[in-house]
């Protein structure tokens, strides 16, 4: 299923285009990576984009993935407090992270 909505830079001017899930996952894959290599840099050493994934999706267990822009926010305003606490908690159940 497309998903509309989302602003594309496609030869100078910003356009409207619509992504299918493949290319949804590529950019939601990036944007993980993206947020583990900030956090890499702030003394997280071994996290991985995947690590990220699992702390962001946590919330959305009950209510279901959320529109493209609150999941765009909630993976890019993460914060290292956030995901220590979530890491900490995952390692109390016994999850593999």
């Amino acid at each position: 299923m497309p998903h509309k909505g989302l602003c594309v830079w496609k030869g100078g001017a910003p356009r409207l285009e619509e992504m299918n899930d493949m290319e949804l996952e590529e950019s939601i894959e990036m944007l993980c990576r993206s947020k583990a290599e900030e956090l890499r840099l702030v003394g997280y050493e071994y996290v991985t984009s995947k690590d990220v994934w699992n702390c962001v999706s946590h919330k959305y267990e009950k209510q279901g993935i959320p529109p493209l822009h609150q999941l765009v926010n909630d993976i890019l305003s993460l914060k290292a407090t956030s995901f220590m606490n979530f890491m900490t908690v995952s390692a109390y159940r016994g999850s593999s992270f």
